[in-house]
């Protein structure tokens, strides 16, 4: 005879598939139409559940977006640290290897992404995008502190986890600059300017001797 599935579980495990099937409708509407504008009916139609499923578990469909560009970005920081904890690659100091994980072939197609899909008369004043910024790097600055620690174990740990956040928060405040200069697009001569402001906070937070 199997095992007894406890009901709890049953109810847990069923409730995280449909929290994930609603992300994964918002994920594939917001790229289709390059918009997060989708209507209740839309999501719930595409992650086939009720509407009251969907409220279930979002308070609004501001919070469904969110999350789901969210877990976007999140996704783009995990190459950035797998490309940062590469064995492959030959390890360099601790900043060299932010400014090669920040680089703009890396973030600026997710950020240019955002902007388009959160579009707005002025995308600094949006705070939907506020809030999705501020998570993306919040998120790089756990994620990759935890990566570059491992890649240079020799390193006081204090000494790294408060670089990874001067650098992730002195990123967060290129954004604003790179949209002025760029319009947020991504291309090759954006992407060159993106690099070029890392260049500079690089400047500005070089390490003692490196």
């Amino acid at each position: 005879m199997g095992a007894m599935i406890d009901p709890a579980d049953r109810r847990a495990a069923l409730k995280a598939k449909s929290r994930r099937a609603i992300l994964d409708a918002a994920a594939a509407l917001m790229h289709e139409h390059r918009r997060a504008d989708f209507s209740v009916d839309e999501l719930a139609a595409v992650a086939d559940v009720s509407r009251r499923t969907v409220f279930n578990h979002f308070a609004s469909l501001e919070d469904v977006a969110t999350e789901a560009a969210g877990q976007m970005l999140g996704e783009v920081v995990g190459r950035m640290e797998a490309e940062a904890t590469d064995a492959s690659r030959e390890v360099g100091t601790v900043l060299e290897d932010l400014v090669a994980t920040a680089s703009g072939a890396h973030l600026v197609p997710a950020v240019a992404y955002l902007i388009e899909v959160f579009d707005g008369a002025d995308s600094r004043q949006s705070t939907r995008e506020a809030v999705l910024m501020q998570r993306a790097f919040a998120l790089f600055t756990e994620r990759m502190s935890t990566a570059i620690a491992h890649r240079h174990p020799h390193k006081d740990p204090l000494a790294v986890e408060l670089l990874v956040a001067a650098f992730s928060g002195g990123v967060l405040g290129l954004v604003d600059r790179w949209i002025d200069a760029t319009g947020g697009t991504d291309t090759p001569a954006s992407r060159a300017v993106w690099d070029g402001f890392i260049a500079s906070l690089a400047a500005v937070l070089r390490e003692p001797g490196s």
